[in-house]
């Protein structure tokens, strides 16, 4: 049993000779080349196994035997105990890697507990013996395979259905009636049956365990909303006298027991976190690579827009800005990846490449078929796209036919991360890091399944975080997993729920623990705005429509706009309001189940967006501005240099001012067009510094470079926050001024992209220290001039990059550790030394001497005279 503090990554070490030589030999090389950072080895682990379980029925055992599972890993033993022994009091996560078989740690205690009911004599009553389990997964395909999974086993007594937005009207009673094993995901449980639970009071009153699949996946505004469906199921179970165990299933993650217990709405002190997975693993060699700088101007990939058709094309007239024109671009993560799978699928090497998005996973496809074309045409056909949007038995054939091995290689987006059983792969390519620790042990453990060795590479993407990972081998393999982050006391979230809970039961002060200390401030706010009224039973739901309607829990705001073909007027799909400007305005390509689109108008008030059939060689991706104004600062630290560090409330107006066009594989920006759409407005939590301007000019940052040194360092902060919260860049958002009309000072904010907020800037302002050394290192690191997509630059700014500061960024950023009292003397060394080599470097370029460095200014000493100044 193990419930760490902190979840350290899987053991590893450096690879033996013996080793590297046939990790050369696989990739064709014959010595690593300078793109090569880091060579990792996970080394094999023998299969731990118990006996059965005694009170395990023999039919059942018979069933697991018979799919050749002979004896249980310890690790499923110890999950399927606690489980079986829990009478509701205990719950647990079972967080332990790919491969580790957590689907049968819980299988076991919830069939039992079916086939026990349904065999054993009956008692009378409401209370008959009959047991139900409920199923939660983050995605239908995901539960469509464990429904196939539990069909198959052919247990006597075991009624076993889906039930969500694709069950047939005409079987939905049958389900709610005779059902005793229900697999459904967030959005079924809170539209579909909680708001009806007098019609599910069968399957409440006889539930016994609840299992909740892919835990890690709920994060940010989702992990929100499902926290508090979780505390509404248990409210309604506790009204049908039913006390269900909670199981989670999940990827290793930091403080599970915290999480789960968040999750779950539970005291994390009556949740068991199993760690240490002993399932038989066989070594993988991880390589991490970061791709070439290509030479200026030049375009790389076959499927790039050329200069002369950007400038021509109606959509795409403006060309790039100064600044991006001038950064220098290394080769794509897609391109990079696109050549790893070609070379490997060349030597029979079964290979899974992860990519980031649709567009890329049919790219990166693409493009290694025209590889492999070149050298044997049949090896083309045996490289396939998958992802979301396909048929179903679309997914199944391919994932069939890798397993097969008629396929040799695939591209995914993180729609094989999780659940579907592959096994058999021999290498995997993540081309870009995935977002979180977790997810990349998830990832590069899709090979080796079976308990062969297999092989890993992680290719950088111009990117701070990957540019930052690939430099700093142990900040992935030496270093705590991520905690999930979600805040589900967020009035924007809470609520919502607090509407759908007074419309499934009334409530009352006895339900304030369940929900939190603020309820009852927020249950009179609501009453005020008249979606509630107070009685003596309690509060309860007063309009006519659903209440369940309010809680987007996908974190959609507002009504979705539908997206229609103007030619045809056939209905394409829809598309959340909060993201209509950012994804459907016009001129934006728009991907929709393998077709694309270009959006030729925007309608937000007709909820409209119009679009035309078209097959670009580029994709477009939006910029936006924004004002942000102090509401409440709820937490400030008073450094040293007079530099402030707080954390609180702000509202954010934003404005999407254009979109850049890039190639889809390269990457390069092919042209800028502005748009001119009306502003949004957003309430959030951000975390904030203000730093005087005496203060900037003592590190060495000139006035007229203020601008810049505060642009930069937000873009890179930005950049860096997803290594210490679980989130992405694009769930954050940022702004820097030189003179901010609330501080009156230099300022930068860095805010959740989501209103109430998302926890995110708070994690950040809780490990502030370990986010700006990490962020400062980053730029250090990088080997560009002036600032590149890989440290300085944004893919999302709307003042097209300009102006940036590489240099004086570095400075700030150093003011700012010195100032928290971040850096020990010998890190303070180490930082000295970084900074006089960009300070070089910079003076080089710039053609003058550079500035002093922020460590010379505040020690008082000069790297001219060669002292040490500490």
């Amino acid at each position: 049993m193990t419930d760490p503090a902190d979840t350290p990554a899987p053991a590893s070490r450096q690879p033996t000779a013996q080793e590297l030589a046939l990790l050369l030999e696989l990739l064709g090389l014959e010595e690593l080349p300078p793109q090569v950072t880091h060579i990792r080895t996970l080394p094999a682990q023998q299969a731990q196994t118990g006996p059965w379980p005694t009170w395990l029925a023999p039919e059942l055992r018979k069933i697991f035997e018979g799919l050749g599972v002979h004896e249980p890993y310890l690790h499923q033993l110890e999950a399927a105990q606690l489980a079986h022994q829990s009478v509701g009091d205990r719950h647990l996560i079972l967080a332990t890697g790919t491969a580790s078989g957590k689907s049968l740690a819980y299988q076991l205690p919830a069939l039992q507990a079916i086939y026990e009911g349904e065999h054993a004599p009956a008692a009378s009553g409401f209370d008959d013996g009959r047991a139900t389990v409920l199923y939660l997964a983050p995605t239908k395909a995901l539960a469509a395979d464990q429904l196939a999974f539990l069909r198959s086993l052919g247990v006597e007594g075991l009624v076993a259905e889906t039930y969500d937005g694709d069950t047939p009207q005409q079987e939905r009673s049958f389900i709610r009636q005779r059902a005793n094993y229900l697999l459904c995901n967030p959005d079924s449980l809170h539209y579909a049956i909680l708001p009806y639970h007098g019609a599910w009071s069968r399957f409440f009153r006889r539930l016994r365990y609840v299992i909740i699949d892919e835990a890690h996946a709920y994060r940010g505004v989702f992990g929100a909303h499902l926290a508090l469906i979780m505390r509404r199921l248990r409210r309604i179970c506790a009204y049908y006298g039913a006390r269900p165990v909670f199981m989670g299933a999940s990827a290793t993650s930091a403080q599970p027991t915290l999480s789960f217990g968040q999750l779950i709405g539970s005291d994390p002190r009556l949740v068991t976190a199993i760690s240490r997975s002993t399932a038989p693993r066989g070594a993988r060699q991880v390589l991490l690579w970061e791709p070439e700088f290509l030479p200026q101007q030049q375009v790389t990939d076959r499927l790039a827009v050329s200069s002369s058709r950007a400038a021509s094309s109606p959509q795409l007239r403006g060309g790039a800005s100064s600044a991006s024109a001038a950064a220098p671009l290394r080769k794509s993560a897609l391109q990079q990846g696109a050549e790893f799978l070609a070379d490997l699928v060349a030597q029979r090497t079964r290979t899974l490449a992860f990519v980031h998005s649709r567009r890329g996973a049919e790219a990166l496809a693409s493009l290694a078929a025209s590889y492999l074309e070149e050298l044997d045409s049949q090896l083309a056909g045996r490289v396939a796209a998958y992802r979301a949007g396909y048929l179903p038995e679309e997914r199944r054939q391919l994932e069939e036919d890798l397993r097969r091995g008629q396929l040799l290689g695939l591209a995914s987006t993180s729609a094989l991360e999780v659940g579907i059983d592959i096994s058999g792969l021999d290498a995997v390519i993540l081309a870009g890091w995935p977002g979180t620790r977790a997810s990349f042990f998830q990832q590069i453990g899709r090979a080796g399944r079976a308990g062969q060795e297999s092989l890993a590479i992680l290719v950088a993407r111009q990117d701070p975080l990957d540019t930052y990972l690939v430099h700093h081998p142990q900040a992935i393999f030496e270093t705590e997993l991520e905690k999930n982050v979600f805040d589900p006391t967020n009035p924007y979230v809470l609520g919502p729920h607090l509407c759908a809970a007074a419309a499934e039961l009334p409530l009352t002060a006895q339900d304030f623990p369940i929900f939190g200390p603020q309820t009852r401030a927020l249950l009179g706010r609501l009453e005020e705005q008249g979606y509630l009224r107070q009685r003596p039973g309690g509060w309860f739901w007063t309009q006519e429509q659903s209440a369940h309607q309010l809680a987007q829990i996908r974190g959609q705001v507002g009504r979705p706009l539908q997206i229609i073909e103007e030619a045809s007027g056939a209905l394409i799909g829809s598309m959340d309001a909060s993201q209509a400007q950012l994804q459907g305005h016009p001129g934006a390509i728009y991907t929709h189940q393998g077709k694309s689109y270009l959006v030729l108008e925007l309608d937000e008030a007709q909820g409209l967006i119009l679009v035309e059939h078209l097959v670009p060689d580029y994709y477009t991706q939006a910029q936006e501005l924004s004002q942000v104004t102090i509401v409440q600062a709820e937490q400030s630290q008073q450094l040293e240099q007079e530099v402030t560090l707080n954390y609180g409330t702000v509202r954010v107006r934003s404005q999407v001012v254009g979109y850049q066009a890039k190639s889809l594989v390269s990457q390069q920006i092919l042209a800028e067009e502005p748009l001119d759409l009306e502003p949004r407005f957003l309430q959030t939590k951000a975390i904030w510094w203000t730093i005087p301007t005496p203060q900037l000019h003592a590190a060495g940052i000139r006035e007229a470079d203020i601008p810049g040194a505060l642009h930069a360092a937000e873009h890179a902060a930005i950049g860096l926050l997803p290594l210490i919260a679980t989130c992405d860049r694009w769930d954050i958002g940022g702004l820097s001024t030189a003179l901010h009309m609330d501080t009156g000072q230099p300022t930068i904010f860095i805010y959740d992209g989501h209103q109430g907020g998302a926890g995110f800037t708070q994690r950040g302002y809780e490990q502030v220290n370990t986010w700006l050394r990490s962020t400062l290192d980053t730029i250090l690191a990088c080997d560009c001039q002036q600032g590149c997509p890989s440290c300085v630059q944004s893919p999302k700014c709307g003042n097209r990059n300009e102006p940036l500061d590489k240099a004086g960024a570095a400075r700030l950023l150093a003011l700012l550790l010195v100032s928290a009292g971040a850096l020990e003397q010998a890190e303070a060394r180490q930082l000295l030394a970084q900074l006089a080599e960009a300070q070089q470097k910079e003076g080089e370029s710039r053609g003058q001497a550079g500035a002093l460095s922020v460590v010379e200014a505040l020690t008082g000493q000069s790297l001219a005279q060669g002292q040490d100044p500490f």
